[in-house]
This record gives C-alpha cells, sequence and structure tokens, in this order.
C-alpha cells in the first residue's frame, strides 16, 4: 500500500464482541440498566460518551472504572479479525496508525491478545476532547505521521467511525464486521472481508 492507512481497532482488527457484551451486561445488570439498549449504540463511540447517557450522574464516574475493568480483564477473549495479521504486514511502520475509541491500556491489550503488532502512533480516547464521530483523532494521527488527513485512508467498521474518517477528509473504507452495508453507505467503498483491502485501496481514485 502507497497511502498512508488508519485503522480502527475494535471490529476492525480485532473482534471483542464476546469482551464487550460480557463487561456491559454485567455493569448493567448492577445499575439495572438495559444493555442491549447500551449496546445498541456504544460500538465506536468512547464509553465517557456512552455511559452518560445511561447512567445517572452519580455513578458515571464509578460505571467508568468497573467497565475498564472489566474489559481489561476480558482482553484475552479477542482474536484477529480475519485478514487483519496478513494486512498489517503489508504496510511500514511510518505508513500507518490505529486510532480508537477506547483507551490506550485496553486497546493496547487487546492487539496483543490478539497477536497483532502495534503501531507507533496510536491514537486513544484519552488523546482527544471529541470522540467519533468527531474527526478529532483522525486529524490527529494524521497530523503525528506528518500527512494531511485527505492522503490517508480510514478503514472502519461502524457508522460513528465512518462519520469522523469523512469528516477528516480521508477516504474510507467500511468493513461490515459490526453493522450492515446501508449503515456505512457514506463510506468511499463497502467490503465483507478485510482481506479485500489492499485490492480495494488500489481501486481508489488517487
Amino acid at each position: 500500500m502507497d497511502q498512508s492507512v488508519l485503522f480502527d481497532i475494535d471490529g476492525t482488527l480485532v473482534d471483542s464482541t464476546e469482551a464487550v457484551t460480557t463487561s456491559w451486561h454485567t455493569v448493567a445488570a448492577r445499575y439495572g440498566v438495559d444493555a442491549d439498549a447500551i449496546l445498541r449504540v456504544c460500538h465506536g463511540r468512547r464509553d465517557e460518551d456512552v455511559v452518560p447517557e445511561f447512567f445517572p450522574p452519580e455513578v458515571v464516574a464509578s460505571v467508568l472504572r468497573e467497565t475498564a475493568d472489566l474489559q481489561l480483564s476480558y482482553a484475552d477473549l479477542v482474536r484477529p479479525i480475519p485478514g487483519a495479521t496478513a494486512a498489517l504486514t503489508t504496510i511500514t511502520d511510518d505508513r500507518w496508525a490505529v486510532v480508537t475509541s477506547g483507551s490506550r491500556p485496553l486497546m493496547t491489550a487487546r492487539m496483543r491478545g490478539a497477536g497483532l503488532r502495534t503501531p507507533a502512533i496510536f491514537v486513544a480516547a484519552e488523546d482527544v476532547r471529541h470522540g467519533k464521530p468527531d474527526p478529532e483523532g483522525y486529524l490527529l494521527a494524521a497530523r503525528q505521521l506528518g500527512v494531511a488527513a485527505s492522503s490517508c485512508v480510514v478503514v472502519e467498521d461502524s457508522p460513528a467511525g465512518v462519520a469522523a474518517g469523512k469528516a477528516a477528509g480521508a477516504v474510507v473504507v467500511a468493513l461490515t464486521t459490526t453493522h450492515a452495508p446501508e449503515e456505512l453507505a457514506h463510506a468511499d467503498a463497502v467490503v465483507d472481508d478485510l482481506r479485500e483491502l489492499d485490492r480495494v485501496i488500489t481501486s481508489l481514485p488517487a
């Protein structure tokens, strides 16, 4: 790949469905909250942005700590998305970054748990003031790589992530691991398998 590539992690490089689902059901049950309602909207977004929508203000800080601890303890439940290992082997260290809505400790643990290499440029939830769909994370990653966001390819799996990549001015390739193709229609290309990434990037307009 010639372009710089900015990857999301959950649902894009790593399948953390079991860890995320188990964690939210555990925490939600403690507070009498509907876990399925959380799971319908949480993907691709920071916990800091999701938790206040479902929990009263006085418990938000506690819920964030509990959720972070649980998800970290389940880091070994993740596995790589098919094609992730191969995709990362085709990119040199100076041409890729990750931009995630999760914390750096959690996402590093998930990448390692899935047996994936981690990049030098790693933009996590704590590095931005505004989470996806805001473009701040992708703009920051491009800046740290020393390139314009408009010259990058963003690889995402959620509507919030696609919106963030498009708002940053990047070309966006969406992967249908967690959402239906019609929910990702604003992406420049939609693929069912990460193993199609190199072919799709090559076919996109420069």
